[in-house]
């Protein structure tokens, strides 16, 4: 998997004022994004590059910039939330299946028909390529609700992260069509908003630039005008079609990011306080725990676990913050493993799991990218390493592992055993119990674990996981009272 850079304007920022941009957080997230649409790694950066370049030549005001840039960072945050269903339908990896439909022409009946036979049951016999074909060809509605399940999820996620109306807007729109015959809701023409308009020409701008260059998107672009398109909009786009040295930038992966930060509508960046810190990481535990529904709470409940034993053991509020975080985002590298492997209810062949074993890697890739969380993205990606040595992906041991890998190792087991998975029910606090202890000291630190124990004995865990809204208010009780800046928020 390419590795995108890290904006170097972020770590300036870090080392010299103690501050993050809010800009250079989103941006570097967006890589998440990227892996669960199965797009190229920038996507969401060129895409934003993209419509930034349009709203301006559109003639958006300064508000209505700031509007486009977030909701353009965040057009794919609800997009996890369609992966499960997406992926049992077609009977395909999620990923690639989306990255093959971005790119047909949904008004084009048969080209539409061609490019779903050829994504259904990819890598199965030909029996169950036919019968996933059909499941399609039978869900008549199937388009229409997967989109809308995204969109309704990426515009409550803006709301969530303290974004104007407009943004949220422009999320939840981003499908329609200017011939009314897009998604969710059938608008048309100006009745979508400007801003919808703006960030569907410039991600399928961007799908077709990625595969066959400038010539061939704008091309697309012109075909689609009036149907797909604002034919406003593609008139600018073609205006800048011979910009050679703007569409260049595109390109530019190692600097990519700091294009993005440096676009920043407004006289004074955005920083990124421990507030909008938390909520940003609570949004992406949901986006990750949307990924499948047997992990619907496993995000959150790792995190209160873990800041619940560091509590007994006396840990301080800035450890305990970090720890909050890394439990929140420990598996963000779930986001690149196809659902055909979290989903299945049967045992993993040797290769699946081996596509399992990679997420603890992207984990670590992806939180390195934000300087706000790159201190603990080591612990937070170590969460499958044992004390002896043999866990993965790294085999690390002993003095390796931190207090805070530690703890995460305990959290995650604890909760992995007592949720419900595709091929068993969860298990009783005392089976778990049992089959942890057999790996006291040699998997989990002792003390740790005997922590845990308590706290799952004494029912502090499942009054936990019991919690099912106002989410921070919920994490925020488990934190030193002097670190409590969590704020109420909860995503569905």
């Amino acid at each position: 998997m390419s590795r995108l850079t890290p904006s170097s304007s972020s770590a300036i920022s870090v080392a010299r004022t103690g501050t993050v941009r809010l800009a250079d957080v989103l941006a570097a997230l967006t890589y998440a994004l990227d892996l669960t649409e199965g797009q190229r790694p920038g996507h969401t950066l060129r895409s934003t590059l993209l419509a930034m370049r349009l709203g301006e030549l559109a003639g958006l005001d300064r508000e209505q910039l700031s509007a486009l840039y977030y909701a353009a960072l965040l057009k794919d945050s609800g997009c996890s939330s369609n992966a499960a269903r997406m992926s049992a339908l077609f009977g395909s990896p999620d990923q690639e299946l989306k990255r093959n439909m971005r790119l047909v022409d949904w008004h084009d009946r048969w080209k539409l028909a061609m490019r779903t036979a050829r994504s259904c049951g990819v890598g199965l016999n030909p029996y169950n390529r036919i019968r996933h074909f059909l499941m399609v060809a039978q869900t008549p509605t199937l388009t229409r609700e997967i989109i809308q399940t995204r969109c309704e999820r990426g515009a409550q996620i803006a709301s969530v992260l303290g974004f104007p109306a407009a943004t949220s807007e422009a999320i939840l729109y981003v499908d329609e069509h200017w011939c009314g015959l897009g998604h969710p809701f059938g608008l048309s023409g100006s009745d979508i908003p400007i801003l919808s308009r703006i960030i569907l020409l410039a991600q399928t701008v961007e799908a077709y630039w990625s595969e066959h260059g400038t010539k061939a998107a704008v091309e697309m672009a012109r075909k689609r005008r009036g149907t797909w398109f604002d034919p406003a909009l593609v008139g600018h786009l073609e205006s800048i079609r011979r910009d050679h040295e703007w569409w260049g930038r595109l390109a530019d992966i190692e600097r990519i990011g700091e294009s993005v930060v440096a676009l920043e509508p407004g006289s004074v960046p955005m920083v990124a306080t421990d507030e909008r810190l938390d909520r940003i990481a609570f949004a992406f535990a949901a986006v990750i725990d949307a990924k499948t529904p047997f992990t619907a709470r496993h995000s959150s409940n790792v995190a209160r676990y873990a800041v619940a034993i560091a509590g007994t053991l006396g840990v301080d509020r800035t450890a305990s913050r970090d720890l909050l975080r890394a439990g929140l985002l420990h598996d963000i590298g779930k986001l690149g493993v196809s659902n055909r492997i979290l989903d299945k209810p049967a045992k993993l062949t040797e290769e699946e799991f081996g596509e399992i074993r990679k997420h603890p890697t992207w984990t670590l890739e992806i939180l390195d990218h934000v300087a706000a969380f790159r201190h603990f993205a080591p612990d937070a990606a170590r969460h499958h390493e044992r004390l002896d040595g043999r866990g993965y992906p790294w085999r690390l041991a002993g003095d390796q592992l931190t207090f805070t890998a530690r703890v995460l190792a305990v959290s995650d087991v604890y909760e992995a055993l007592t949720a419900t998975r595709p091929y068993r029910e969860g298990l009783t606090v005392a089976k778990v119990i049992d089959i942890m202890a057999r790996d006291r000291g040699t998997a989990f630190d002792s003390t740790i674990f005997d922590a845990a124990v308590a706290l799952a004995e004494g029912g502090t865990f499942a009054s936990l996981a019991q919690v099912t809204e106002n989410g921070f208010d919920s994490l925020q009780s488990l934190v030193p009272a002097t670190s409590r800046h969590l704020a109420t928020a909860h995503v569905a």
